[in-house]
């Protein structure tokens, strides 16, 4: 089982190459599913059918839908939301004010990533193509588990002792076992889908780009970020690129593509990158789709995950060594900090709060440094054990 999330930057083509590589999924025998995930679908559109939330089987083993976020998880919410409100009506806070602080931050999002979860576990099909949102909306939606589990864990500790301790420490109500089991279940199924899409066996994001500079950047940090998160890369699209050769407008055009995208290779540590021509006319429909896909990947559609682990901690002669993977990050990008159990990185304004192990949570952080800046970069910290914690059970 795989699942390919396709992203980039608006309008430089993603959905179309979402289509485009289920339709050469499905068509090298791979019962695929294609869905969208973004708010302004445009999934139908491309493949010229009209789609809903349940798949619809178009030919050859390849379906596609277009998630409908439902009342689903809003519901397992709405228990842990009534707590919430009552909790901030007890402090004074007024019945309209305390029902809007406590909406779910990225309900719809993660609906969305439940949907895909859903369909990917199902069994039902051997490849889901994710048509994800621009990159933006894209990094907000994939960081949702992670963000939304130290949320939950920290307003709300699945722990029944706290509650009592709540109880007797104030006036203020709290959390009934209900509570309890909705926070439980919102936790399991925020790490079951992060589980899934950070698996290196079954997840991978493919970036979509078009070969100028502008764009490019925006790529190449999209990479970075992802890889902070922990979300493996598997290639690059590149769309619209102009053939060699032609007047010398055109030629201009090519040649100042070829350098960026030369620059974008060196800069990816071997990862592919796919080159799709520019075309006389935008490909809609099944057939022009499938033709795409054919004419974009010389080899299997689905292509390889890197399976170098994106985070990982190693024992070193006087502690241990943290190691986080963030390629094409520059040393003077990078921001990190210690707070209580966590360690808070930050990468050209992208944060990540990692809840750090056991061992390092009696540790002191004793100096990082950015190793091999470029495609193969990483971020290694250095812990020691703190002498007033490291003997304690």
């Amino acid at each position: 089982m795989r699942v390919v999330l396709v992203t980039g930057k608006g309008g430089v083509g993603k959905t179309t190459t979402a289509a485009a590589t289920a339709a050469r999924a499905a068509a090298q025998g791979h019962k695929t599913l294609v869905v969208s995930t973004d708010r302004a679908h445009s999934l139908a559109d491309a493949l010229d059918v009209p789609l809903l939330a349940q798949p619809t089987d178009l030919d050859g083993g390849l379906f596609a839908a277009q998630v409908d976020t439902q009342a689903d998880f809003a519901r397992s919410w709405a228990v842990i939301g009534r707590y919430l409100t009552a909790l901030l009506d007890a402090g004074g806070v007024d019945p309209v004010t305390a029902e809007e602080l406590t909406v779910l931050p990225g309900a719809e999002e993660v609906l969305s990533l439940l949907a895909v979860r859903d369909a990917a576990r199902s069994g039902s099909y051997d490849v889901v193509v994710v048509d994800c949102a621009p990159t933006a909306d894209t990094l907000r939606l994939l960081r949702l588990p992670e963000a939304l589990r130290w949320w939950t864990s920290r307003l709300l500790p699945a722990d029944r002792l706290v509650a009592r301790a709540m109880r007797r420490a104030s006036k203020l109500p709290s959390p009934d076992a209900a509570v309890f089991e909705a926070v439980s279940a919102l936790q399991a199924e925020l790490g079951d889908v992060r589980a899934l899409l950070t698996d290196p066996a079954s997840a991978s994001v493919r970036l979509v780009t078009t070969p100028e500079a502008v764009v490019v950047a925006e790529t190449r940090r999209l990479l970075t970020a992802l890889s902070l998160h922990g979300y493996r890369v598997d290639g690059v699209v590149a769309n619209r690129v102009f053939p060699a050769g032609g007047d010398g407008w055109s030629a201009g055009w090519a040649a100042a593509q070829r350098a960026v995208l030369d620059q974008l290779s060196g800069e990816l540590g071997g990862l592919p990158v796919w080159e799709v021509p520019y075309a006389a006319a935008e490909p809609v429909g099944l057939a022009a789709l499938a033709a795409l896909g054919e004419s974009t990947y010389a080899g299997d559609a689905i292509g390889e995950v890197p399976t170098a682990p994106t985070f990982e901690v190693e024992r070193t002669v006087d502690g241990f060594a943290l190691t986080l993977r963030i390629p094409c990050a520059a040393a003077g990008s990078l921001d990190l900090a210690r707070s209580g159990d966590d360690l808070v990185v930050g990468v050209g304004g992208e944060r990540r709060v990692l809840t750090l192990p056991s061992a390092l949570r009696r540790c002191t952080v004793e100096g990082a440094r950015l190793v091999d800046p470029g495609p193969s970069a990483r971020l290694v910290v250095r812990f020691v054990p703190d002498p007033a914690l490291w003997m304690r059970p």
